[in-house]
């Protein structure tokens, strides 16, 4: 184990499932899982309540990139907040060694836009403008 060093986070590829082609991402967050607990109090125990696990809760899944002025990924995500038509698909976040192979692979399942913005217009900074994309998605496993 002496030869052993933690991956890097910033070597990664995003892929959609409905959308040909690599997407390159500045950042991804919320690829997290915590459990639901319910309390039940038991008859004549007054100490304490019991915490059973119930299910399973996955945050927003959120994408950062340069703004791309004609982008799939865009128009989906517009159809689905302004249009109200929502097209669920599936992506893959790769984390990439130094050859571009992965380490680890997480599947998103039934992913679907619930936010989407841009970074702040500043004369005064000299920065490219981000776009910001917020997903609810259903779960994800590590392949």
């Amino acid at each position: 184990m002496a030869d052993y060093y933690p991956p890097l986070g910033f070597h990664f590829k995003v892929e959609f499932n409905a959308f040909p082609g690599e997407y390159a991402f500045q950042s991804v967050a919320g690829l997290s899982v915590e459990m639901e607990t319910e309390q039940i109090a038991e008859g004549g125990e007054n100490r304490f309540k019991h915490k059973v696990p119930v299910r399973s809760k996955y945050p927003k899944l959120v994408l950062k990139r340069g703004l791309l002025v004609d982008s799939e990924i865009i128009r989906w995500c517009r159809n689905a907040l302004e249009n109200f038509e929502f097209e669920p698909t599936d992506l893959i976040v790769k984390l990439l060694n130094e050859e571009h192979q992965p380490l680890m692979t997480w599947n998103v399942v039934h992913a679907y836009p619930v936010k989407w913005s841009i970074s702040d217009f500043d004369a005064e900074k000299n920065q490219l403008v981000i776009e910001t994309l917020e997903l609810n998605y259903n779960y994800f496993n590590v392949m």
